[in-house]
């Protein structure tokens, strides 16, 4: 797909988003008003003072966790005929809502914004844009917005779904490396806390809402250049071994979509969870 037939896509999905209805190509006339309303209601901005008593419920049973050679759309289709409340995690811009996704550019957000009601949430939370760009550093704050029940109502091929699929979604930025590598080598030691930090405020803010099953993946790990291994390591203390989130989720999904031939970031992934349970 290219970057003009990602806009046509992209304009097409904001304006189901705002009618509230499509015709899928099974040709039925597909109702999501209310779930586009509900989605964009329950959206808020959060930070990590809101979970920091946070005490999260253990399951009887061990979290299953995969990596997959996957989208987090892909991620999301799939495990969607399963029991149990789904989620994912946004890999966000700070300062943009849905990134590119209006002018055509592809990365993770912008195939989340151009499958579902995403951005029309985003837009409902300004202030966590507004501060970030206040914020002149690229390390970003930790701040995160949270969707309940985002329709999403396309595949990653842009086909319309003959039914809607609800998951909730977490919009949590990464830090920019690349940028800070250019701009702010005085504070490269900042990232790896950062990560850190946020990965546990991301499995927090899913606990506390009841998400159940949990997309994650390579985050900030393509265009902000941050090491896989580093990335994955955050995720891991939280979910393995003495986590704090260790047997909380029923599933962990890291659904890595590593276009390159020597799949290097896929690979820190398995490595770090080759287990396969918590």
């Amino acid at each position: 797909m290219n970057r003009e037939n990602r806009i046509t896509l992209a304009q097409s999905t904001a304006a189901i988003s705002e009618s509230g209805h499509y015709r899928a190509e099974c040709g039925v006339e597909v109702h999501i008003a209310d779930a586009v309303r509900e989605a964009v209601a329950g959206t808020v901005l959060l930070s990590p003072s809101d979970f920091a008593s946070l005490q999260p419920k253990r399951r009887a049973s061990s979290t299953l966790i995969e990596v997959t050679k996957e989208t987090t759309v892909g991620a999301l289709l799939r495990l969607n005929p399963q029991a149990g409340s789904l989620g994912c995690l946004n890999f966000a811009s700070a300062r943009n809502p849905g990134g590119g996704f209006l002018t055509g550019a592809q990365a993770q957000e912008e195939s989340l914004a151009r499958t579902s009601a995403l951005h029309r949430c985003l837009l409902a939370a300004p202030a966590f844009y507004a501060r970030n760009r206040e914020n002149r550093s690229t390390l970003y704050l930790d701040l995160v917005i949270f969707s309940p029940r985002v329709p999403f109502f396309r595949d990653d091929k842009g086909r319309l779904l003959d039914q809607p699929v609800l998951a909730s979604v977490i919009t949590a930025p990464a830090p920019n490396a690349g940028a800070m590598a250019q701009n702010e080598r005085e504070n490269l030691h900042l990232i790896e806390p950062a990560l850190k930090r946020r990965a546990e405020f991301v499995l927090a803010v899913a606990a506390a809402k009841g998400i159940e099953r949990l997309v994650l993946g390579a985050w900030g790990c393509g265009v902000f250049r941050n090491d896989p291994a580093t990335v994955a390591q955050a995720f891991g203390d939280q979910l393995l071994d003495e986590g704090r989130f260790r047997d909380v989720f029923s599933e962990v999904v890291f659904a890595v979509f590593d276009p390159t031939k020597e799949q290097e970031t896929y690979r820190a992934f398995v490595r770090a969870f080759a287990k396969g349970r918590s």
